[in-house]
C-alpha cells in the first residue's frame, strides 16, 4: 500500500489572505503577503514525517513551546503537562484547548490521543512575527499570533485547535497515511477537521445541534474582517463569514481544481444536514457516524466515497435502514454528491 506523507494543513484559506492583502496596504499589505508567502512555502514543502515519541500512561501529555517568532520549531519549551499555568497566556490557550480535544476524543470516540495510542501532543506559539494562519505539520500544532488587527490570535478558538489536531487523527485513522490534500480528498480533509473543530465546541459548551452556531473560528477575526472562517449550516453566507466567502454549499456550485478550504463546503453541509436530521447533539451519534467511517476511506477518496462510507457507517452502528442511516443518504442527496434513485420518492428529511 502506497503510504503518503502528511500535510502541512492551514486553518486559513489563502483565498482570504489574498484577499484582506488585494484591499490593504503599507506594513499591512506586507505581513498578509509575508503569511501568504511562507503558508505557500511550507505548502510545497514535504510535510514532516510524524514521528512517534513514546506513549505516555495516563490520559495525554501535552508540551507547549513557544518559537520565540521566529520558524524554528518546536522552538522552547514553556509547559508539560500537569504544570501549573504559565504568564503567556497562549501557550495556557494551547494546552488548554488541546486538553478539551483530546478528552472529547478519548471520551466520546474512545480515542487515546490522535494516533489513537497515547500519542504525546506538541504545541508551538509565538511561531514567525505576526503569522496569520495556524496549522498541522504532520507532528505539531503551529499557531502564529495574528498581526493583532485583521487576525486576533488562534489558540483561544476551540474549533480552531480542534479542526488542526483532527488533521492529525485523519492522517492516522484513514489507511495509507491520511487523504491527499488537493482535489476532493483535501476538500474531505478539511471538512472532516471542520466537522469534528465544530463538534468539539459544541460538546465543549453543551449545545444541541438546534443551540450550535454552526461556525469555524469566531472570535479570531478582526471587526473589519468578518465574523468566521466558515459555516457549516450556510457555506458561502457572506453574512454569517467574511465577505468574498466562495463555499458552495452542494455540487451545483463545486469548483474543478478549487482550493479545498472552498469545495469542503459540500461534505459540511452534508454533515450539518444529517446533524439536524438525526437531532440531539452532534457528538451522540453524528460525530461517531463521520469517525467511523474514517478506516472505510483511502488516501484518494471522492465525495461519493465519503458518502458510501458514512451511510455505511450509520448501518453499521444503528442499524440497515435506520433514522439515523436515511438522515446520512438523504444529507449526501441534498447536498447533490448521490442522485436520487429513479422512481422513488425522495426520503422526507425535516426542513432544516
Amino acid at each position: 500500500m502506497k503510504v503518503h506523507w502528511p500535510c502541512v494543513c492551514f486553518v486559513v484559506p489563502s483565498r482570504l489572505l489574498e484577499k484582506l492583502a488585494d484591499q490593504a496596504s503599507g506594513s499591512d499589505r506586507q505581513e498578509l503577503l509575508d503569511s501568504l508567502e511562507l503558508s505557500a512555502r511550507l505548502r510545497g514543502e514535504r510535510a514532516t514525517h510524524p514521528t512517534q515519541r513514546a506513549s505516555h500512561a495516563g490520559d495525554m501529555h501535552r508540551s507547549v513551546y513557544s518559537a520565540l517568532h521566529r520558524g524554528n520549531l518546536p522552538g522552547t519549551l514553556e509547559r508539560s503537562e500537569g504544570e501549573q499555568p504559565v504568564a503567556d497566556h497562549a501557550v495556557n490557550e494551547a494546552y488548554a484547548s488541546a486538553g478539551t480535544t483530546l478528552d472529547f476524543y478519548e471520551r466520546v470516540l474512545h480515542r487515546r490521543s490522535i494516533d489513537g495510542h497515547g500519542m504525546p501532543i506538541d504545541s508551538s506559539v509565538h511561531y514567525e512575527k505576526k503569522f496569520n494562519n495556524a496549522f498541522w505539520n504532520g507532528r505539531e500544532m503551529v499557531y502564529g499570533d495574528g498581526d493583532g488587527k485583521l487576525f486576533l490570535g488562534f489558540t483561544s478558538a476551540i474549533d480552531v485547535v480542534a479542526h488542526e489536531l483532527t488533521h492529525g487523527v485523519t492522517q492516522y485513522a484513514v489507511p495509507g497515511g491520511g487523504l491527499r490534500y488537493d482535489g476532493q480528498s483535501g476538500a474531505l480533509n478539511e471538512s472532516i477537521s471542520d466537522v469534528l473543530g465544530s463538534v468539539v465546541k459544541q460538546w465543549k459548551l453543551g449545545q444541541s445541534v438546534e443551540q450550535a452556531d454552526w461556525l469555524i473560528g469566531t472570535g479570531i477575526l478582526g471587526s473589519g474582517v468578518g465574523h468566521a472562517l466558515r459555516s457549516l449550516r450556510a457555506p458561502g453566507d457572506e453574512e454569517a463569514t467574511w465577505s468574498g466567502d466562495d463555499q458552495p454549499k452542494d455540487m451545483s456550485g463545486y469548483q474543478e481544481n478549487g482550493d479545498v478550504h472552498t469545495n469542503s463546503g459540500i461534505p459540511n453541509h452534508a454533515f450539518y444536514l444529517a446533524a439536524m436530521a438525526i437531532g440531539g447533539e452532534s457528538w451522540k451519534k453524528a460525530a461517531p457516524i463521520w469517525y467511523r467511517a474514517l478506516a472505510l476511506l483511502t488516501a484518494d477518496a471522492t465525495f461519493a466515497d465519503a458518502a458510501e462510507a458514512t451511510s455505511h457507517a450509520a448501518g453499521v452502528l444503528y442499524g440497515q435502514g435506520s433514522h439515523e442511516q436515511k438522515a446520512v443518504m438523504s444529507a449526501w442527496k441534498r447536498v447533490k454528491v448521490v442522485s436520487p434513485a429513479p422512481h422513488r420518492e425522495a426520503l422526507a428529511v425535516k426542513d432544516v
